[in-house]
């Protein structure tokens, strides 16, 4: 009785380890139609509210170029994720850490939106990203 009880317990662990394992590739996979494309399509979800009305009353999207927001975004995410590793001296400001890789191409809309959420950001918490460390 101690045997099927054991090898119960061991299916259940085994199952359970399974559904974990499957949740996380879920999270990672990459939708059917992008695979047939060979191609990757990125979105920025921001969850800070009043950011897309504020959005609405910036420069449209193609006022600069898309190399222009990548270089900008660069010198952003490098200033963010310095502060974000040293949260001892900038606070908690810098919840999370971006990873942004000049040599992925993220297109023009994630790029214009990240840009602007910089900005954002800078505005609503009264801080220069891009002015000397203090």
């Amino acid at each position: 009785m101690k045997k099927i009880l054991y090898f119960g317990i061991f299916i259940l662990l085994v199952f359970n380890v399974n559904i974990y394992g499957k949740e996380g590739k879920n999270h990672l996979a990459l939708r059917a139609d992008t695979l047939k494309t060979d191609s990757v399509e990125y979105e920025l979800v921001v969850f800070d509210p009043g950011f897309e009305t504020w959005l609405l009353n910036q420069h449209p999207m193609n006022y600069y170029s898309k190399e222009y927001y990548e270089t900008k975004n660069l010198f952003y995410v490098n200033e963010w994720n310095y502060r974000y590793d040293h949260p001892l001296q900038y606070g908690n400001l810098y919840e999370t850490k971006i990873d942004y890789s000049p040599n992925v191409d993220y297109g023009l809309e994630l790029n214009y939106k990240l840009y602007y959420y910089f900005q954002f950001f800078e505005e609503q918490n009264h801080v220069s990203l891009l002015g000397n460390r203090e």
